[in-house]
């Protein structure tokens, strides 16, 4: 199997990881809500204690024989980006807690779809990217679908358990947890490029799994500290569907978003964070549609328009990609052509 081959092969598998386990944890986390869950501590614990099952593959590959020529970091300065990055991963994830309970689950994915915007300027200031027409029109165009979600929110309709009046710091906060989503994708590109040097698999999964851990460290720690631990009982016995169905939708959820992290550094260390904001924007127009499905929510002319703009926005940075590799190919092919040019020469000559 050639490297090319090995390399698409990688990154499709991290895009299947991420958009299934995005999407399912999406839609688990909303269910919580519906049926009783009202613990947001413990709706931020589950988007990262499933870090154990990342062990077996961090162990394989750490027995991988690897490349001698990087040198790693030291200890504590990579245990303190671990640790940082854990921290702004549980901010964040708490958020998107709050986020979701307080908005309709379509509402909360084209708001979420912002995060494109944003990782666009960060990677601009921390990973060097081009910002090209193409992505400033995509950058535009994404915002003008938030916003016309954020005007319009008069007109939401949804079945779901959503707290009245508390739309305007639903919206704030999805848009503020899409911003340092954004910010935490940049700083991760940064450290691979900058500190690991390197984008092995094994690295892929060390940063995963310390980070996670760190994370889930203080969402535990946020769960007791506020005493929604005392109520959990209390949650399970409420809980519309059973206790079974509770133990099992907080178990899936936290699998869910454990595939959808691993898809999620996989695919910042092998492509770009902006490649992987783009992938996680795919499911923007399926999001709203399994909302209104499953949850009632009101898909009026409005959500609509967001949506087709937000689709426009996606396609826009897609478009940019593709002219990006067309160019990459065509350079790689002239310098394959004067290769063999010169290899002619030379033996023309000899």
């Amino acid at each position: 199997m050639s490297e090319r081959v090995r390399w698409w092969a990688v990154v499709l598998v991290n895009i299947v990881f991420l958009l299934g386990g995005q999407s399912v944890a999406s839609f688990l986390g909303r269910i919580y809500y519906d049926q009783g869950g009202r613990s947001l501590w413990m709706a931020t614990v589950v988007q990262s204690c499933g870090t154990p099952l990342a062990v077996p593959l961090l162990l394989y590959f750490r027995r991988r024989p690897r490349s001698t020529a990087v040198t790693r970091p030291p200890l504590l300065k990579i245990s303190a980006i671990y640790a940082g990055l854990g921290v702004l991963l549980a901010a964040d994830n708490l958020m998107y807690s709050y986020a979701l309970l307080y908005l309709p689950l379509s509402t909360y994915s084209l708001i979420c779809a912002t995060q494109l915007s944003f990782n666009a300027v960060f990677s601009y200031f921390l990973n060097k990217e081009k910002f090209t027409a193409l992505i400033l029109n995509s950058v535009v165009l994404l915002t003008f679908s938030a916003a016309l979600v954020g005007v319009s929110h008069g007109s939401d309709g949804t079945n779901s358990s959503v707290p009245e009046g508390k739309f305007p710091l639903g919206f704030a906060l999805t848009l503020s947890a899409s911003a340092l989503f954004s910010l935490i994708l940049s700083l991760m590109q940064l450290t691979f490029d900058k500190v690991l040097k390197s984008d092995t698999l094994y690295d892929v999964m060390e940063m995963q799994f310390w980070s996670n851990t760190a994370a889930a460290v203080v969402s535990v720690a946020g769960l007791f500290i506020s005493g929604e631990w005392s109520s959990l009982d209390g949650e399970m016995d409420g809980y519309k569907k059973g206790k079974v169905a509770y133990g099992m939708t907080l178990a899936w959820t936290a699998i869910s978003w454990q595939l959808a992290t691993v898809g999620m550094m996989g695919l910042v260390a092998a492509v770009s964070s902006l490649f992987t904001n783009v992938i996680s924007t795919v499911g923007l127009p399926l999001s709203p549609i399994v909302a209104v499905i499953f949850f009632g929510d009101r898909m009026d002319g409005v959500k609509v328009l967001a949506m087709l703009i937000g689709v426009w926005g996606f396609l826009s940075y897609i478009y940019q990609h593709y002219l990006d590799d067309a160019k990459v190919k065509k350079i790689l092919a002239e310098r394959l052509a004067d290769d063999d040019e010169h290899q002619t020469v030379k033996l023309n000559t000899e």
